[in-house]
């Protein structure tokens, strides 16, 4: 047989920012099958709950070309490393000492970020994104563009855009009323309502999740912090009851103490998509998935280039107030004065410096104020 060409963009790229491995997929039997596999594009950066940095950026672009010419690969898992996390987003760090207040920097990072999204939607494999953890702002973007996701039942998932400085416009506007419909997606991305892997579930983010806490005699039990209460408030709303008062939020607290985080679950059930898509017609498979994708890839292409262009700029502003309260700030005072910078605007003041370091935490306008030079102008 004649040598097949070589499709990669890099041919032998070494990966050194995320993690790149072929895994064993099963049989029905549950035996590994010889000469093919699936690929795990895994986020290694558990130290900040695996925020994508420029540079991993890069590489998870390169991971899904890679593994959409990948012959004997029968589908892709996209995870992160741990069991906090998924992925939170973005670098706060680059963001606010590398980005912040130079836009056009800012605008290459989002021509990276729009074409790892790009990348993701438009692999020749399946895509399953494993939630191992939080799936938060860029994270849930990133997630939302695979084509399945299964979760550990002790995830969360949102948006922090409107909270931190920014907008939730590098996928999460595009996809998420296509999951959940209008009213909760307006309800995730504006108000940051974060939800649990059992609320997804039951909007439909999600596809299934699985148990992680295994008690000191080896039994999985449910998340413990979900509170399945049948009580309604005056306007039909269901209540935590006891949640509201602390009482089962520490039961909750005391059970996890115990327990440890096992995501064997997990694996099983990612392992268990797997093995569907191995007994369906590997074209017919892609073409399916290729058309389910129009409806995001419509409003992709439609939004991204405009989108890339305003959360430039954004650094300019709002994101460059944002991240530095983030990144500078204490860990009990991440967020700014919202009260003082509605007034500002109000007053008609201009966003400059002096208006950045009036909204910021105390803590944050220390730090910035003593490292004036590294702060961003």
């Amino acid at each position: 047989m004649s040598t097949l060409a070589n499709h990669e963009l890099v041919p032998g790229y070494e990966f050194r920012h995320i993690a790149y491995e072929e895994r064993p997929v099963l049989a029905r039997d549950g035996s590994a099958v010889p000469d093919l596999h699936k690929v795990v594009i895994q986020l290694d950066n558990e130290r900040q709950l695996n925020s994508y940095t420029t540079e991993a950026v890069k590489e998870v672009i390169l991971a899904f070309r890679r593994a959409s010419a990948d012959r004997a690969a029968v589908a892709v898992v996209f995870t992160g490393k741990g069991d906090r996390a998924f992925c939170t987003g973005g670098n706060t760090s680059e963001y606010a000492t590398e980005y912040a207040g130079r836009p056009l920097e800012y605008l290459q990072y989002m021509r990276l970020f729009n074409d790892m999204v790009t990348a993701i939607l438009t692999c020749d494999k399946p895509t399953i994104c494993r939630v191992n953890g939080m799936r938060i702002a860029g994270g849930q973007e990133i997630g939302m563009a695979c084509d399945f996701t299964v979760s550990g039942d002790h995830a969360r998932f949102g948006q922090a855009g409107p909270i931190h400085g920014s907008a939730p416009d590098g996928g999460s506007t595009d996809f998420l009323d296509l999951y959940v419909g209008f009213g909760n997606a307006a309800e995730s991305l504006a108000l940051c309502t974060p939800w649990s892997a059992h609320k997804a579930l039951r909007l439909g983010l999600i596809n299934d999740i699985a148990p992680v806490y295994r008690t000191p005699e080896g039994k999985f039990i449910p998340n413990p912090f979900v509170v399945n209460d049948r009580a309604i408030d005056e306007f039909g709303r269901p209540v935590l009851g006891e949640w509201k008062q602390g009482t089962y939020r520490q039961t909750a607290k005391d059970l996890v103490s115990c327990c440890t985080i096992d995501l064997s679950r997990l694996d099983a059930l990612v392992d268990q998509f797997v093995t569907q898509l191995l007994y369906t017609f590997p074209d017919c498979t892609r073409k399916t998935l290729e058309s389910l994708r129009k409806k995001k890839l419509s409003h992709w292409y439609a939004n991204s280039e405009t989108n890339r262009s305003w959360l430039s700029l954004n650094m300019n502003t709002e994101a460059q107030m944002g991240f530095a309260a983030f990144h500078f700030g204490d860990k009990q005072e991440r967020q700014i004065d919202f009260l003082a910078l509605r007034r500002a605007y109000a007053a008609g003041r201009t966003v400059d410096r002096e208006l950045l370091l009036e909204v910021l935490p105390e803590s944050a306008r220390q730090r910035m104020a003593g490292s004036a030079a590294e702060a961003p102008a």
